[in-house]
C-alpha cells in the first residue's frame, strides 16, 4: 500500500498515490475525517484507535482474511487425513467452513473483550501434533479401506460414523485442554509461567510445531513435484523478489474519476495468487489431457476433476452449529498432549501480543490485557471445540505481520474481518471450492508455510548468546531429542506398554508430540543449568518487549463502554487479575506489567551490583 503520510503534509493532487489509504492532516493533529491522529502512531496511516471509511476497513478486513487463507484452510485438510476423510471433499468444505466461522466469533470476542489488539485468531498448527498423535494410536488408526478410494461410499452410515467418531473425541479434548488454558489466563498464572520461559525454551517449541510434519508436506507434494515445484517457486518470487515493484490497478474516485494507481500487490497476496495460478494451470492440463486420468498412475492427484463434484454437491448457505457432528467425547491421553500445545500456543500468542502492540504504535500491554487475551483465546478453543473444528484457535503471526505491511493499525478494520469470516463460514461454496485445489498444489503450500514456522522459532535465539556452549548445547539437544524420540516410540511403541491401557495411550501421546518432547527438555536444562540472565537471552528478550509507562494504557486496552474504569469498579474486581482498574495514587493510567529478572545468590538476596531488568 501507500507510504503514511505523517502529521501537516498534505499530499499533491496532481501526484498519484495509492489512492486508497491516502488522507491528509488539517495541521491540528487530525485527520480528514475527524479522528484524533495519535502521536504514537504518527507513521501510521490508521492508528489503533482510529476509525477508518466504512469502504476502506471491508477492503483491509478482506485482505486480513486472505492473508490468513493459507493456515485457515491448512489446518483442516491435514487433519483430513487422521480423520479418513482423504477421500471425502464435501466434508473437508464443511470442516473449512466451520473453521472460518468460528475464527471469525473469537476475532471479535478477542478484539472486543479479549487483549484489544488488532490480532486475528484461527486454527492453530500447535494443536496438529497432539491431534494427529492421538488419531496414530491403534484405536483411532483409519481402516485399510477407508484408505482406498473404490470402496469408499461418502454417503453410507459406516463411513459417516468413522470419520465422526474421530472429530466427536478431539472436540472432547480440545475443550478440556481449553479450560486448562482459560485458567492460566483468567487465573493471572501466564505471567507467573513466562518467569521461566525464555527464548531457549520457545525458540525448539516453535521449531517443532511445524519440522514433523515435513512427511504429510512431502507426500502431498510428491503428488507431482513439477506442480508443487512451480507453487513454491511462485511463492518465493512473488513474496520474496517482486515484493517491491508496484503494479498500476485500475481505480475509480470521485475527484479523479477513473484512474491508475500504483500497489504492491505481490507484496500483499503472494499466497493467493501462486495457489491461483498453479490451480489455473492444473485446469489446463486437465482439460488437454495431459495429466493421467487413471486413478493410480503419478500426476493423477494434479487433477482439477478428481473433486469437482464438490462445487455441485456444496450447498449454497450453510450454518455450522454446536455439536454438528455429535455428542463429544473425551480421552485422558488426548487432553495431556493438547495441554502440551496450549502451552506452545500460549507462548506464541504472547509474543504476538507485544510485535502487534509497537506495529500500531500501542503501549506494551499490561498484565491484565496479557491474562484476558489469553484466556479469550482458551474460550475460542472451546467454542472451537463445541463446534466441531477439531482444532482451536490462537492468533495470527501473519496477519500481526501484515500490520506493518499496510501501515494500518485500526481494531476497527479487524472487525470487519471478523465479520468477513463469519460470511465466509456461512457461504458453503467458498469452502467448497477451497476443498478442491489439487494436492501437490496444496504440498508445495505446505512446505513453504512449514519452512516458515519453523524459521520464525528458530528467530527468537536472536536474544540468545549462541557462542555459549551452554545454549548451543539446550538447543541442538532438545530439538534433536523432539524428533527422534517421536520416530522411536511411533515405530516400537509395544515397547512402552505398561498394563494400564490408559496411562499407556497417555505416553504415547505425549513421546509422539515432538513440540512437547523437545519444549520440556529445553524448559528443564534451561532453568537447571547454571547460566546468567544475559547468556540465556532473557535481559535482551525482556528489553525488546518494552517497558515504559504511558497514559495511552487506560484508553486501548481497558474494556469496552468503561467496564471497570467508569462501571463495574466494585473493590471485589480489583482481585480479579484479567479485570481493567486505575492505579492507586495515579492520573487514571492503568500500569503496564512488570516481570523483574535480577541475579540471586543462594541465600535468595540480590547480591550488590547486580543487573535489574523490568518487563
Amino acid at each position: 500500500m501507500n507510504p503514511a503520510i505523517t502529521s501537516r503534509e498534505r499530499p499533491d493532487p496532481s501526484q498519484k498515490g495509492d489512492g486508497v489509504l491516502t488522507f491528509y492532516d488539517d495541521g491540528q493533529g487530525r485527520k480528514k475525517d475527524g479522528q484524533h491522529r495519535s502521536p504514537n502512531s504518527s507513521d501510521l496511516a490508521y492508528g489503533i484507535l482510529d476509525i477508518p471509511p466504512w469502504y476502506l476497513c471491508i477492503i483491509l478486513g478482506i485482505q486480513h482474511f486472505i492473508t490468513a487463507l493459507g493456515g485457515l484452510v491448512a489446518v483442516p485438510l491435514i487433519l483430513a487425513k487422521g480423520l479418513c476423510l482423504q477421500h471425502d471433499p464435501l466434508t473437508q468444505s464443511y470442516l473449512i467452513s466451520t473453521m472460518f466461522f468460528v475464527s471469525g466469533i473469537c476475532t471479535l470476542l478477542q478484539v472486543f473483550f479479549g487483549v484489544r489488539l488488532p490480532i486475528l485468531q484461527g486454527g492453530t498448527f500447535a494443536f496438529l501434533a497432539p491431534s494427529l498423535a492421538m488419531l496414530s494410536l491403534p484405536t483411532w488408526k483409519c481402516p485399510e479401506w477407508t484408505l482406498n478410494a473404490s470402496q469408499v461410499n461418502t454417503s453410507s452410515p459406516e463411513f459417516t460414523e468413522e470419520w465422526q467418531k474421530r472429530i466427536r473425541e478431539l472436540q472432547g479434548v480440545v475443550m478440556a485442554a481449553s479450560c486448562f488454558q482459560m485458567l492460566l489466563g483468567f487465573s493471572g498464572l501466564v505471567g507467573y509461567l513466562m518467569r521461566f520461559i525464555g527464548p531457549l525454551t520457545i525458540a525448539p517449541t516453535i521449531s517443532l510445531v511445524a519440522l514433523p510434519l515435513f512427511d504429510s508436506a512431502g507426500n502431498d507434494a510428491g503428488a507431482h513435484w513439477g506442480i508443487a515445484a512451480m507453487t513454491i517457486f511462485l511463492i518465493m518470487l512473488f513474496s520474496q523478489y517482486l515484493k517491491h515493484i508496484p503494479v498500476p490497478v485500475p481505480l475509480y474516485g470521485r475527484q479523479e474519476k477513473c484512474h491508475t494507481s500504483s500497489i504492491h500487490l505481490f507484496q500483499l497476496f503472494p499466497v493467493l495468487l501462486a495457489l491461483c495460478i498453479s490451480w489455473l494451470l492444473c485446469f489446463a492440463l486437465t482439460e488437454t489431457n495431459t495429466l493421467p486420468s487413471a486413478p493410480t498412475a503419478y500426476g493423477y492427484l494434479a487433477r482439477t476433476d478428481t473433486k469437482g463434484d464438490v462445487l455441485s454437491q456444496a450447498p449454497w448457505f450453510r450454518f455450522p452449529y454446536p455439536g454438528q457432528w455429535g455428542l463429544p467425547t473425551i480421552s485422558l491421553a488426548g487432553v495431556f498432549g493438547f495441554i502440551a500445545g496450549v502451552i506452545a500456543s500460549i507462548v506464541e500468542s504472547v509474543g504476538d501480543y507485544y510485535a502487534c502492540a509497537r506495529l500500531v504504535g500501542a503501549p506494551p500491554p499490561p498484565k491484565h490485557a496479557i491474562n484476558r487475551g489469553i484466556g479469550i483465546e482458551g474460550l475460542g478453543c472451546l467454542l472451537a471445540g463445541a463446534w466441531g473444528t477439531g482444532n482451536g484457535t490462537t492468533s495470527y503471526s501473519e496477519n500481526v505481520g501484515a500490520l506493518g505491511i499496510t501501515k494500518v493499525g485500526s481494531r476497527m478494520v479487524i472487525v470487519s474481518s471478523g465479520c468477513v469470516l463469519l460470511l465466509m463460514g456461512v457461504f458453503g461454496k467458498i469452502g467448497a471450492a477451497f476443498a478442491t485445489i489439487p494436492t501437490p498444489v496444496i504440498g508445495g503450500m505446505f512446505i513453504v508455510m512449514f519452512g516458515i514456522i519453523a524459521a520464525v522459532g528458530i528467530s527468537n535465539l536472536q536474544h540468545v548468546d549462541m557462542n555459549s556452549s551452554r545454549n548451543l548445547f539446550v538447543f541442538g539437544f532438545s530439538i534433536y531429542c523432539g524428533l527422534t524420540i517421536p520416530n522411536w516410540v511411533n515405530k516400537n511403541s509395544h515397547l512402552l506398554q505398561t498394563g494400564i491401557l490408559q496411562l499407556d495411550q497417555v505416553i504415547q501421546v505425549l513421546l509422539t508430540t515432538g513440540m512437547f518432547v523437545g519444549g520440556f527438555l529445553a524448559f528443564l536444562l534451561d532453568n537447571t543449568i547454571p547460566g546468567s540472565l544475559e547468556e540465556r537471552g532473557l535481559l535482551a528478550w525482556s528489553q525488546a518487549q518494552g517497558s515504559e509507562e504511558t497514559t495511552r494504557v487506560l484508553e486501548i486496552y481497558a474494556l469496552p463502554c468503561g467496564i471497570g474504569t467508569k462501571c463495574c469498579t466494585s473493590s471485589c474486581t480489583r482481585f480479579l487479575p484479567f479485570w481493567p482498574r486505575r492505579e492507586p495514587g495515579g492520573k487514571g493510567e492503568m500500569g503496564v506489567s512488570q516481570l523483574t529478572l535480577c541475579s540471586q545468590d543462594f541465600s535468595g538476596e540480590r547480591p550488590q551490583g547486580a543487573i535489574e531488568t523490568r518487563m
